[in-house]
């Protein structure tokens, strides 16, 4: 594997659920041999702890207190028992709580630690549950900048061997665009394939240009076409995802993509559809 050297910075939003506890830990074994700074997040809403009935600031206030203090606590609990178990020097922990909604938290954030990467957990889709996404990971993917790495509930940690980018080529990639992929793919020296996806809204005309950036900066790059409805998109990427064996799903968020219609499409449309691997979400520059 080779080792890339670059200090990254990871923001880490936990509600202390399962589900975020196990994100943090899939971020943890994947940047293993990387110097990371990892800024543990956890933000609270004022509905939490003020009613209407709360007028006395001082009780409010004493409340707030009160719930920051056992957050901050909690973080600290984290970070120690996370110390204990991997004994990572290249690691390091810091522990932030906010009192802010939720999406301006996290590009505050995001933009005054210089955050290459943002790590969460979504809610899975199991049974009955037509939810593919919590609300919060649909709200950070579509309203903040900085990459988001949506982890599957209960994804447990595999070397990231192959990894597949999906396009219908609505955007011109740039270098500086895919970074976080590029250093992904050099990190595990993962097997990167191109999705191109064809559907009414592929534009022929820009992958041309796209499938030079590709062969310019990655090597041994596999390219599959999918010819495929909306409709059946989501069945279709899923199969190929299973078939071969892919340990990360990437995109780009272009209009018109793949991401859009998952979350703008009825739920019923997606009911059987469950992204079971780790699904990185870029946003370039030019939108």
């Amino acid at each position: 594997m080779q080792v890339i050297n670059t200090m990254k910075t990871i923001l880490l939003p936990t509600d202390f659920s399962k589900n975020s506890m196990n994100a943090i830990d899939y971020a943890i074994a994947l940047f293993k041999d990387i110097e990371c700074h990892f800024y543990i997040l956890n933000v609270q809403k004022a509905s939490s702890f003020i009613s209407d009935d709360m007028l006395v600031v001082s009780s409010s206030t004493t409340i707030y207190n009160t719930i920051v203090d056992a957050a901050k606590k909690s973080i600290t609990n984290i970070i120690s028992k996370i110390k204990n178990d991997k004994n990572n020097n290249k690691h390091h922990f810091y522990s932030v709580v906010d009192y802010d909604n939720f999406i301006d938290s996290i590009n505050q954030v995001s933009n005054t630690y210089k955050v290459d990467l943002i790590v969460m957990g979504t809610k899975g889709a199991s049974g009955l549950d037509k939810v593919i996404f919590g609300s919060n990971t649909v709200r950070v993917i579509q309203r903040c900048d900085t990459p988001v790495l949506a982890i599957p509930n209960g994804c447990i940690f595999k070397p990231i061997d192959k990894i597949a980018f999906s396009t219908n080529h609505y955007t011109l990639f740039e270098e500086e665009n895919l970074a976080p992929l590029k250093s992904l793919v050099n990190l595990y020296n993962s097997e990167l394939t191109i999705l191109h996806v064809a559907d009414e809204n592929h534009l022929a005309q820009k992958q041309e240009k796209n499938n030079e950036f590709f062969k310019t900066n990655y090597s041994g790059v596999t390219h599959e076409y999918i010819d495929a409805t909306s409709k059946e998109m989501f069945k279709v990427i899923k199969q190929y995802l299973t078939n071969n064996s892919i340990k990360m799903l990437a995109m780009i968020s272009e209009k018109h993509s793949f991401l859009e219609r998952l979350f703008t499409t009825h739920t019923v449309e997606t009911f059987a559809f469950s992204i079971n691997v780790p699904f990185l979400v870029i946003k370039p520059s030019n939108i």
